[in-house]
């Protein structure tokens, strides 16, 4: 659900026109009680539009925001219509690219200050499992997995693992049925992304030497192939028999490439403008 808040009467009318062109968006005018309302609607996952100054969104909502990775979406436009800005959950709630459609509608300025919004991101695919899991569990599980994350099987780069699992039949013919690459790392390797971890199981450790396989090799594998740092878009999830998780990496910009607004200035100063 997608709630569109107003308080002023000019917001009001920015606000009609919104819930006109933007499907399942219900309208909310100057809602009471305020406070609790939005709050009710963010904890329950309600995508929401607001169109009010920005410091009242942050202190409504900054004692129920948990973390990027379960807050939905939230933009805040000003009355005007003039500027559109992704408060929260940029990358993993699709707060970024909601507010750029949302932007396009209203031939307004897009206003994003997360990392490299522009950039597209890499996707690798961390799994683990025990040993003889077959393929159909395991595309079950990614399938879900993928689902959780909000991305497409199009999207990923890789299946990777630890490498004693660089033998696993499933996860070969998985990523083979898929016409995706199936890496594996040592530990050594994978312990060097051991503070980004969400997770970390002791017994896993003993056993293996990482203190868990699916999220360690989506970091390490996502970071490498960037050459940049990686994050988790989706911590482990576990059934009866496997692991998964996922984790993301942008691209570092070319050395010495010039961002497109000093691009625009240089040549507005050649042109005389």
């Amino acid at each position: 659900m997608i709630r569109i808040v107003a308080l002023t009467e000019t917001g009001l009318r920015l606000a009609e026109y919104l819930v006109d062109h933007i499907d399942g968006s219900t309208l909310w005018y100057r809602p009471k009680p305020f406070t609790d309302r939005l709050r009710e609607a963010f904890t329950e996952g309600d995508r929401l539009l607001l169109i009010m100054a920005t410091g009242i969104a942050v202190r409504t909502l900054a004692p129920v925001i948990d973390n990027k990775l379960v807050d939905p979406a939230v933009l805040v436009l000003d009355e005007s219509g003039h500027f559109v800005i992704p408060l929260l959950s940029g990358h993993e709630g699709g707060a970024n690219q909601w507010a750029c459609e949302v932007a396009t509608l209203l031939k307004a300025q897009l206003v994003v200050t997360t990392a490299k919004p522009y950039l597209a991101p890499v996707y690798s695919v961390g799994m683990g499992c025990e040993r003889g899991c077959t393929q159909d569990h395991l595309r079950a599980h990614l399938d879900r997995c993928l689902d959780l994350a909000g991305i497409g099987l199009s999207q990923v780069t890789e299946i990777t693992s630890i490498d004693i699992k660089a033998d696993e039949v499933g996860l070969i013919a998985l990523a083979k049925s898929l016409d995706i690459p199936f890496r594996t790392w040592n530990k050594r390797l994978l312990t060097t992304v051991d503070h980004l971890l969400n997770s970390r199981s002791e017994y896993v450790f003993k056993t293996v030497g990482v203190y868990g396989v699916a999220e360690s090799a989506a970091l390490y594998g996502a970071g490498l192939l960037t050459g940049d740092s990686a994050e988790l878009i989706l911590t482990k999830q576990k059934t009866s028999k496997a692991t998964c998780a996922i984790a993301r990496s942008f691209p570092l910009q070319q050395s010495g490439q010039e961002p497109e607004w000093l691009k625009s200035a240089s040549k507005n100063n050649e042109s005389g403008n």
